[in-house]
C-alpha cells in the first residue's frame, strides 16, 4: 500500500458510516410516513385537512372533523390495500390516498350459563329485533356540532377482559366480532361519559342490559352496557367524566364489567384507537392555535 493509499483508507470507514447511517433515516422516515398514512380495519385514520377543504366524504359518508383533522372510520370489512377519500377545495373536487394494514384479530370463547341468552327463544325475538332497529337508528343519526372538543377519557379503569374485534364464540357458537372494549371492575364501580354529549338512549335490553348511548355530534356515538345501574336519563346532557351508570352484570354478560362501543358514522372502531386519535386531533388543534 503506497502513502497515498495509507492517507486515503482511514476515510472509507467514517464515509461508509455516513453512508449506514442515511440509509437508516430514510428508511425510518418511510416508515414514519407510511405509519402516518395508515389505518387497519376497525381503526381510525387522521386526515390532515388541506387549507380551504371542505365536504370531505370516505364512502360517501361525511366524516368527523375537529380541528384541522378528520377521523375516518375504517369498517372491520375493509380490505387491505389503497383506499381513498374526497374532498373539495377551491371549487375542485379531489382525492387522498391512503393505506389499510391488513390486520388479524384473535378468537375468544365465552361460556354462558343462561342458553337463553345465547339462543334466544322464538318469544323475545320481536323484542331483540325491535331494540336492534332503535339502535341503528340513533347509530345513524348525524347531528351537524360534535361536543368533544376537549377530547376523551376512558369511562372506567379496571382489567381489560375483551379486546375489540375478538372473533367471539358463545357456548361454541360463532357471533359477529366484538364491537367494543370489555372492562372489568366491582359491581358499583362508578362510569364516567367518555366525552360531552347528549344521552340518547337509557335503557334495559336484552342482550346488552341497562344501556346508554350518548351522542357526541357529527356521527359520533359512545355505547355503555351491562350496567347495574343508571344514573342518568335520555334527553340529558352530560359532561366529560360524569358518573353516568355503575358497572353491573346485566344483560349478557360473566361478570360484572363495562361494554363500551364508539360508533363513528355507523361504523364501530376500536375505543382506544379513536381515543388516541381524537386526544391527538385536540392537542395538535391547540398547538397550532398557539403558533398563530
Amino acid at each position: 500500500m503506497n502513502a497515498v493509499s495509507r492517507l486515503a483508507h482511514p476515510l472509507r470507514e467514517p464515509r461508509a458510516a455516513f453512508q449506514r447511517t442515511a440509509v437508516s433515516l430514510l428508511v425510518l422516515a418511510l416508515m414514519l410516513f407510511t405509519q402516518a398514512h395508515a389505518a387497519k380495519p376497525g381503526g381510525v385514520y387522521t386526515f390532515a385537512i388541506p387549507q380551504g377543504a371542505s365536504e370531505i366524504t370516505y364512502a360517501d359518508k361525511s366524516v368527523f372533523v375537529i380541528g384541522d383533522s378528520a377521523l375516518v372510520a375504517i369498517p372491520m370489512t375493509a380490505d387491505a390495500g389503497v383506499a381513498t377519500l374526497t374532498y373539495r377545495q377551491a371549487g375542485q373536487s379531489l382525492t387522498h390516498e391512503f393505506t389499510v394494514n391488513p390486520h388479524t384479530y384473535t378468537e375468544q370463547h365465552i361460556t354462558i350459563k343462561n342458553d337463553a341468552l345465547v339462543s334466544p327463544p322464538a318469544e323475545v325475538s320481536e323484542r331483540i329485533q325491535r331494540e336492534a332497529q332503535r339502535q341503528r337508528r340513533l347509530y345513524a343519526n348525524h347531528a351537524a356540532r360534535q361536543t368533544v372538543g376537549t377530547g376523551f377519557t376512558k369511562p372506567l379503569e379496571g382489567i381489560t377482559t375483551s379486546l375489540f374485534g375478538h372473533r367471539r364464540f358463545f357456548n361454541g357458537k360463532p357471533r359477529s366480532p366484538h364491537s367494543g372494549l370489555d372492562i372489568a371492575a366491582a359491581s358499583g364501580t362508578p362510569i364516567a361519559a367518555a366525552g360531552d354529549g347528549l344521552v340518547t338512549l337509557a335503557d334495559a335490553l336484552y342482550f346488552n342490559g341497562n344501556t346508554l348511548f350518548i351522542d357526541h355530534g357529527q356521527g359520533l356515538i359512545t355505547m355503555y352496557c351491562h350496567m347495574s345501574k343508571l344514573e342518568v336519563t335520555e334527553g340529558e346532557r352530560v359532561k366529560k367524566g360524569q358518573t353516568i351508570g355503575l358497572v353491573g352484570a346485566t344483560g349478557r354478560a360473566t361478570g360484572p364489567h363495562l361494554h363500551w362501543t364508539v360508533s363513528l358514522n355507523g361504523t364501530r372502531v376500536d375505543p382506544e384507537d379513536f381515543t388516541a386519535a381524537l386526544n391527538n386531533a385536540v392537542a395538535a388543534t391547540a398547538d397550532a392555535a398557539v403558533e398563530r
